[in-house]
């Protein structure tokens, strides 16, 4: 077995290939006021008795709070909740200011319009290198079946859906009477997978890119300067993450940081981006070109519209 270190950065890549959910886990501290936490490193452990773990890094604010505390819930957030996820991931001193939550009977804050949540009692606190694990016993829950759960992958929020495989995978006229194959919703997301399956390993190939490195330098082909924050939302990236991606980026003289809450593509970066934008929108033209020009128009003018009443 190597014995040789890890490559950190590589190392954190490699596990985003693992998708996880997006919780927030809540408690009170020494003097009982409300901490919380965003973790995506929830996971089960056992059904009888119940229970489950998550883990802190011991660098954490909260890490005293955690540990000592007895009782903690685990807020499984919905996929329209990533503003939930930024603030209790973020460094901010009220992180409870703006959120809407009640308590249970130990005080514990329970967040409103999650997917699920888990009302524990501490079991175990084990040491696990840099971070704690924490074990809780759960006592009480419930959850939403009507809330999709939000996702984290490949340090970017994504939401679940049906894989393709589970579907059928090519329609004919003899599919007219089912209507799941004449919805929307089946259409857009039968759609986005089929192309974006198409253009990823090209971007890749001929730029070696990313996914999320293609959706950073997208934004920035407009935008050569902004501000990170600004990024993380156009994105869909966590602060934290969006960092990790820019701090790669940085390595492959794609971007630069101006200060710290600040960054711009390069002269590199800018003409990859540009390169990869003229690629997407060559492998667009030659995907719409099957249809007739005004019946292109027509369904990117119905979508935006769409989108509009969908807010």
């Amino acid at each position: 077995m190597s014995t040789a270190p890890f490559d950190v950065k590589d190392f954190r890549r490699a596990l985003g290939q693992f998708p996880t959910g997006v919780t927030v886990i809540t408690t009170l501290d020494q003097a009982g006021n409300p901490v919380g936490v965003t973790a995506s490193s929830f996971n089960t452990v056992s059904i009888e008795p119940a229970l489950v773990l998550w883990s802190i890094d011991k660098g954490a604010n909260s890490l005293s709070a955690f540990e000592n505390a007895k009782h903690f819930a685990v807020n499984v957030l919905g996929s329209d909740q990533v503003a939930t996820s930024n603030n209790f991931a973020s460094r901010g001193e009220d992180k409870f200011a703006n959120a809407d939550y009640r308590c249970n009977e130990y005080g514990i804050p329970l967040l409103a319009d999650c997917a699920a949540q888990f009302e524990c009692s501490t079991w175990a606190v084990y040491e696990g290198g840099d971070h704690l694990i924490l074990v809780g016993e759960v006592q009480a829950y419930q959850h939403q079946s009507d809330t999709s759960p939000l996702v984290f992958a490949r340090g970017s929020y994504a939401i679940s859906a049906q894989h393709p495989m589970m579907a059928k995978t090519a329609y004919t006229a003899d599919d007219s009477a089912d209507f799941v194959n004449d919805y929307l919703l089946y259409l857009l997301r039968e759609t986005y997978q089929r192309f974006s399956a198409k253009l990823y390993p090209e971007l890749k190939q001929a730029c070696d890119v990313t996914p999320e490195e293609w959706r950073i330098l997208a934004r920035m082909v407009s935008q050569p300067e902004i501000v990170i924050d600004t990024l993380a939302q156009m994105v869909m990236q966590p602060i934290e993450s969006l960092r990790q991606s820019l701090d790669w980026m940085v390595e492959k003289n794609l971007v630069c940081y101006l200060d710290n809450e600040t960054v711009a593509a390069t002269d590199a970066g800018q003409k990859v981006a540009k390169q990869l934008q003229q690629l997407a929108l060559n492998k667009e033209s030659e995907l719409l070109g099957t249809l007739p020009a005004d019946q292109a128009a027509a369904m990117k003018a119905g979508l935006l519209q769409l989108m509009e009443k969908l807010g």
